[in-house]
Order: C-alpha cells, then sequence, then structure tokens
C-alpha cells in the first residue's frame, strides 16, 4: 500500500527557508506523479506544486520563483524547498500522489501523507 510521511516543517522567519521531506513507501520501482498542497486554519487545501516522473515541475503562482520541488528517487524521497517564505506560507503542508495500478495502489485513488506543520513569523 502506498503509504506517504511528511517531515521538515517547523517555524522559520519571514525570508527564511525551509525544506520539506516526504518519504514514500510501497514498492520502489513504481513511478508516481507527486506534489505537494497545503492548508492553512480556516482555509481550504490549496495545490503548491507538482513533479511528474520525468521531472516536469509544476508551481502555485503564490510560490512560483520561492519554491521548488525536486525528488531522489532512489530515497523514494520528495522534497520541497521554499525560500524567501512569507507568513502567508503559514500551513500544513501534505505530500500526495495518485495511484498508477501499481502493485499496492488503486488506480486513480489519492494518497496523502498525514502533514507537516509550517509557522512563518514576521
Amino acid at each position: 500500500q502506498v503509504q506517504l510521511a511528511e517531515s521538515g516543517g517547523g517555524s522559520a522567519q519571514a525570508g527564511g527557508s525551509l525544506r520539506l521531506s516526504c518519504v514514500a513507501s510501497g514498492y520502489t520501482y513504481c513511478k508516481y506523479d507527486m506534489s505537494w498542497y497545503r492548508q492553512a486554519p480556516g482555509k481550504d487545501r490549496e495545490f503548491v506544486s507538482a513533479i511528474d516522473s520525468d521531472g516536469s515541475a509544476s508551481y502555485a503562482d503564490s510560490v512560483k520563483g520561492r519554491f521548488t520541488i525536486s525528488q531522489d528517487k532512489a530515497k523514494n524521497t520528495l522534497y520541497l524547498q521554499m525560500n524567501s517564505l512569507k507568513v502567508e506560507d503559514t500551513a500544513l503542508y501534505y505530500c500526495k500522489t495518485k495511484g498508477s495500478g501499481c502493485p499496492g495502489d488503486t488506480y486513480g485513488m489519492d494518497y496523502w501523507g498525514s502533514g507537516t506543520p509550517v509557522t512563518i513569523s514576521s
């Protein structure tokens, strides 16, 4: 079964940096498109960034130019490097992938981690 576990969240000052990690477990030969979402208190969960198996990345306008998504396939780990952090970036950050018909997943099903909190202060 696909499982995702985020880490690396914490507190930082505005203008600072954090790097989030998401370790994916399951069958290592499976290739998944992966993404980051975030949810602030009282707000809907929103898309942050995504990366596909060939490394093509996309970003929400709110983070473009500040955040960088990457992955280390050997470690089954997804990263989100967050620079020039803003107070508005404060949220619970989630790693997400979608089942691709690999052993242990259900095709088309979304899989989510439990989230890692990020708090940015001014």
